[in-house]
């Protein structure tokens, strides 16, 4: 495996990468958080990925492993970490508010949920990287290619573009598995705590140059 199979992906891609993450995001305790209902996960999780992943492919830089799409990374630089309202109805149009206000009340719910955590995290990343940065904001392997290395290859590819600039990595990680992964890549917890009003951990993590 290479990392001259990386593709950079394109609003074309949009649809089966956002997939690709409901997939591999499916049993994560965020998002079991987030939406409860394992029936209803996969779909509105989709519809959540799609949004980032129009909002990253204008703003910042998402890649792949290969055309299969076997696993997916989106990254933003520090100057557009902020998904604005308007920026999110800029690239993702105004069907965004209409799903939001068209919703079931279980939607809402979940909408309500996602705002939440979103804001509690804005509130960490403000604290933590006050300069110039990237943000691995999402990154995820299909359960079916999980094991063979493709989060690995999405993670060495765009770390070594950042050596190369001299510049820092944030994250915050929902999975307590993937901290010593992030570990390995020279990723240093700055704090272990918990999204208000529940028992889900976050760790904040932050890769130094």
């Amino acid at each position: 495996m290479s990392s001259n199979d990386i593709i950079r992906l394109t609003k074309s891609d949009i649809k089966p990468a956002s997939k690709t993450l409901a997939l591999a995001f499916r049993h994560e305790p965020i998002f079991r958080y987030v939406i409860p209902d394992l029936n209803d996960r996969e779909k509105i999780s989709s519809h959540l990925f799609e949004i980032s992943l129009r909002y990253c492919t204008s703003y910042g830089e998402v890649y792949a492993t290969s055309p299969r799409l076997e696993g997916v990374a989106l990254w933003l630089p520090s100057e557009y970490t902020e998904m604005t309202l308007w920026r999110i109805i800029r690239t993702s149009g105004l069907s965004f508010l209409k799903d939001v206000f068209l919703a079931s009340k279980s939607q809402r719910k979940v909408y309500s949920r996602v705002m939440s955590f979103f804001d509690y995290a804005s509130s960490l990343h403000k604290r933590y990287a006050t300069f110039p940065h990237w943000y691995l904001m999402f990154i995820g392997v299909d359960p079916k290619f999980q094991g063979r290395g493709f989060g690995s290859k999405l993670l060495k590819f765009m770390l070594a573009q950042l050596d190369k600039e001299h510049l820092p990595c944030y994250l915050e990680n929902g999975d307590e598995r993937n901290v010593t992964i992030y570990e390995h890549f020279g990723f240093k917890v700055l704090e272990e705590t918990k999204i208000p009003g529940t028992e889900t951990k976050i760790w904040v993590m932050l890769r130094k140059i």
